[in-house]
């Protein structure tokens, strides 16, 4: 399904003469103009770098230990719980 949203930004890219040779000759290829061959390109290579970011899946074993980790009860870290209530140089001074 094409996209219909009008472009609106641009993205320029300083390249040497072999990188465009290479990429204007890949577009040919693929009978699409260069923006859209590096268009169609990037996009796809940013699908991939991100979706072990928003998607995962498990085994029935892993699911189940994941449920079991996400309804324990949170741990004691006292360590955390003071670094939390000491004051940070951002805090104001107190007003005595």
């Amino acid at each position: 399904m094409p996209n219909t949203q009008a472009r609106s930004s641009k993205l320029d890219l300083r390249l040497t003469p072999e990188a465009k040779a290479r990429l204007s000759a890949a577009a040919r290829e693929r009978h699409q103009s260069v923006s859209q061959f590096v268009l169609s390109s990037a996009l796809e290579r940013a699908d991939e770098t991100l979706a072990d970011r928003q998607h995962f899946g498990l085994d029935a074993e892993h699911w189940s230990a994941f449920m079991a980790a996400l309804e324990r009860p949170p741990r004691a870290l006292p360590r955390l719980e003071r670094l939390l209530h000491e004051p940070t140089p951002f805090d104001p001074p107190d007003a005595a």
